[in-house]
């Protein structure tokens, strides 16, 4: 008998950030999710289970076994839903994908990396403590920064998009849900070149 991973096991888990709640929704703060919702849509899975303190939904992308995870804890604590789905099961860091928004990006670019620092981002900081590394990727898609310096950080991220960046921001979504499948099946670097901008 091989002792493979036992055939209920994923092979990555995809994590939209954001914040739960009618109230977030179309906010610059939940571009992860958003981006998450496109992705769960193109591959027919749904997120409809509660798990690890999370919205998740099992599937198949890019031929791999896939659980894509909306943390249902708010940003700051997003690591606790990602450790736990993590330990259940048994995953290393190279096999976790983070969609998250980033103010030092325009709006509707994507960048896409294999690790790094949280950038500020108070989701990617709870992950990163919680499980340890920053040696995982994620795909950052760009919101824009603050208006003006003395703009409240807090109020920007939580503030909705203007209609004229809406057209740049659904297609920033299609684009990292497109390089988050890239990902999955192992061309991170295909991902990097052709989605990064």
């Amino acid at each position: 008998m091989l002792f493979g991973k036992k055939s209920s096991g994923i092979d990555f888990l995809v994590v939209g950030l954001g914040n739960p709640g009618a109230a977030y929704e179309g906010t610059r703060h939940n571009a992860g999710c958003a981006a998450l919702s496109v992705l769960a849509k193109d591959a027919g899975i749904e997120l409809t289970k509660k798990q690890f303190k999370a919205l998740v939904g099992n599937g198949v992308l890019g031929g791999k076994k896939v659980l894509l995870m909306f943390p249902q804890t708010f940003m700051n604590n997003s690591g606790e839903a990602v450790q736990a789905a993590m330990a259940f099961y048994k995953l290393s860091p190279e096999q976790l994908l983070v969609l998250s928004d980033d103010i030092a990006l325009d709006v509707g670019g994507v960048r896409v990396r294999k690790k790094g620092s949280d950038g500020g981002q108070k989701g990617l900081r709870s992950i990163i403590a919680h499980i340890g590394t920053d040696a995982f990727a994620r795909v950052r898609i760009g919101v824009g920064k603050k208006p003006h310096p003395a703009y409240d950080l807090a109020d920007w991220v939580l503030s909705k998009y203007k209609k004229e960046e809406l057209p740049a921001m659904e297609q920033a979504f299609e684009q990292a849900a497109a390089a988050a499948e890239y990902i999955v099946s192992g061309r991170i670097d295909e991902a990097m070149n052709k989605f990064s901008h």
